[in-house]
């Protein structure tokens, strides 16, 4: 039975998750999601008081795929995905940057939006995204950003949802509303980015979660 993970996105770069290259990826956070959610699931990210977008939607995508970091770095149609730190904005905040060589051997962290400064691993950032070594894909998606639309109120009475910490999982019998919601948007929304991310124009930025604050 396939279930719809509900949670707040409190950052929203274009990092976590990863719509561009018409493949949403949710590669890094959230590992109590990116562990159990399998193809066939929902999962929607959800607006907070810290993007000034409580009740609205930033995305939702139905996972199609599931893939290990490995497999993940390793796969050619993801190459686009690896973070490029001097590129564009979309491949300064590429997710695919988790790979090792052996299931012993301690997890290699490329430059990226969850390291130093200075490039270097960000420990605390590691050890949470590696609490899942999962990484979900979906080619049917629909990623609002910055103009994430609201959810009717009544659907999300209707389900029990509230904005607060962790998330929250339903089954999809309980979510028809929602789902049809989701399904009401036209093919042409489908696949695509249809507004940058509210914090795009930081994409140089990183995030440590040791001193839980975005550095530069």
């Amino acid at each position: 039975m396939a279930k719809v993970y509900m949670y707040v996105v409190a950052r929203d770069f274009g990092f976590a998750p990863n719509p561009f290259h018409g493949v949403c990826t949710l590669a890094t956070c959230k590992p109590k999601i990116r562990g159990p959610a399998k193809p066939g699931d929902w999962v929607v990210g959800m607006g907070g008081q810290q993007l000034d977008a409580t009740g609205r939607c930033v995305y939702f995508m139905k996972v199609t795929d599931k893939m290990t970091f490995n497999e993940y770095w390793n796969a050619p149609q993801f190459k686009g995905k690896r973070p490029v730190r001097n590129g564009s904005r979309k491949v300064m905040l590429g997710d695919n940057i988790y790979h090792r060589d052996d299931d012993n051997d301690p997890w290699t962290q490329e430059d990226s939006h969850h390291s130093k400064p200075d490039g270097s691993p960000e420990w605390w950032n590691v050890e949470t995204d590696t609490g899942a070594d999962s990484v979900l894909i979906s080619t049917r998606f629909v990623y609002f950003g910055s103009s994430a639309p609201e959810i009717p109120k009544g659907i999300l009475t209707e389900i029990g949802y509230e904005n607060r910490r962790s998330h929250r999982t339903f089954y999809d019998w309980q979510c028809g509303a929602l789902i049809a919601w989701m399904g009401s948007f036209p093919t042409s929304h489908w696949n695509l980015v249809l507004s940058d991310p509210f914090q795009f124009a930081q994409s140089g930025a990183r995030y440590s979660r040791e001193r839980n604050a975005i550095v530069a």
